[in-house]
């Protein structure tokens, strides 16, 4: 089989915040409160000349294929000033062109927003907004660490409206210290009264090297309870007409997050900013490259090119990639995108889905595949099936290496 170039999107990162919270795993560090003495300034300027010297080396890579969507991620993107990211933009639209309908989506913090920058940031390109609301319970936020007030994500949301930018998102957590289905349900309750395009809905998870993780919050509701409150918030979220396409993510009609579902069905997407990732086709060589950017702030202003590595992903290690994104999905996947999206033959993980479908695990409708409920609860157990001398592709063509370079 032959790689098919996908569609390309544009990942960028801007690594600082008000402050770290004590669950995230991201690439992000403190910045100085006006008038402070602890944390670091944003050295905006710098920073985007990076990203755009960044941008441009990586733009022959694309192939000539202009950006489908760009997300501004971090991190806290609102830190940066509208005329920053328009800079950005522009830089991006020069070096790839953009697709006559782009989705610009920038993040933004409840408590890192000033009044009326969303009308600035929407002049300057960004026609999408990722609200971190988180909940809309004051002790809950507290206990994440979160830097806003419930009514600051209200007053955004108002803003975004009165903005033109209602197609936004708002990032909710469930399974909080001392939450119970009632309080699940009620953050979900005050988000659609904000009347969302999207909604991201969490479980809040211990991942390694952050605080939670070395002293984890007490009053952590149990998994069974987790998973009841996933079930009602579900039902909530179903009944106002939101439909879940993902994992973790419901929209509305027509609003599911394009960056996100270049994402899932294994598209293309180039990462800069300090410790952006980044997954490329190259289709004349074929074979799948992955990018990653220097971590450090610091070091990636001083050499933004050169800080770029690249690494070619093993054609074993492909249908793992693959269905690690593309299994996410409600409505699965067509075997042909597996296909096109990874240059591998059918044949190579045939066995794996006939298994995983006689235990229940994944369905098929004609020559489209997707997780079952059951398959999806367990989604992590069911991945592990496609990893390389697993005793699912132990045997396989796929299991045993090969080519690539």
């Amino acid at each position: 089989m032959s790689l098919t170039p996908p569609p390309l999107a544009l990942y960028v990162h801007f690594p600082w915040c008000v402050r770290k919270c004590p669950y995230c795993d991201f690439n992000s560090y403190a910045v100085r409160a006006r008038g402070g003495a602890h944390g670091v300034e944003v050295p905006e300027k710098r920073y985007i000349d990076a990203l755009i010297d960044d941008l441009e080396a990586q733009a022959p890579h694309g192939g000539g294929r202009p950006l489908v969507s760009v997300f501004l991620g971090g991190g806290t993107p609102s830190l940066i000033s509208p005329a920053g990211i328009g800079r950005v933009l522009e830089a991006a639209r020069r070096a790839f062109g953009f697709a006559d309908d782009i989705e610009i989506t920038m993040e933004a913090n409840p408590g890192a927003i000033e009044r009326g920058r969303f009308g600035e940031y929407r002049a300057a390109g960004v026609n999408r907004v990722s609200l971190g609301a988180q909940s809309f319970d004051a002790a809950k936020l507290a206990a994440l660490g979160r830097i806003h007030s419930p009514e600051e994500t209200r007053r955004a949301a108002e803003e975004l409206h009165a903005a033109g930018l209602d197609n936004f998102n708002l990032d909710l957590m469930y399974a909080l210290p001392r939450q119970d289905v009632h309080g699940a349900v009620a953050d979900i309750e005050q988000a659609l009264a904000l009347d969302p395009a999207h909604l991201s809905h969490y479980q809040l998870t211990l991942e390694p090297g952050t605080v939670f993780a070395a002293e984890p919050p007490r009053d952590l509701p149990s998994d069974e309870d987790a998973a009841d409150m996933l079930s009602a918030c579900k039902e909530r979220l179903t009944a106002a007409g939101f439909e879940q396409y993902e994992t973790s993510a419901y929209a509305r009609a027509g609003r599911t997050a394009r960056h996100n579902c270049n994402y899932w069905t294994f598209g293309d997407y180039a990462g800069i900013g300090a410790g952006a990732h980044g997954k490329l086709t190259d289709a004349r060589a074929s074979r799948v490259i992955r990018t990653v950017q220097t971590r450090e702030p610091r070091r990636y202003m001083a050499a933004p090119v050169r800080s770029l590595t690249k690494k070619t992903v093993e054609p074993r290690d492909l249908p793992f990639e693959f269905m690690l994104n593309a299994l996410r999905l409600t409505r699965g996947f067509e075997r042909t995108l597996f296909e096109s999206r990874t240059g591998l033959d059918w044949d190579e993980v045939a066995p794996i889905m006939e298994s995983l479908d006689s235990r229940g695990l994944v369905r098929r409708d004609g020559s489209r595949w997707a997780a079952t409920l059951l398959g999806a609860r367990f989604l992590n157990d069911l991945l592990v099936e496609f990893l390389p001398g697993s005793a699912g592709t132990r045997g396989s063509r796929a299991g045993r290496g090969g080519g690539g370079s």
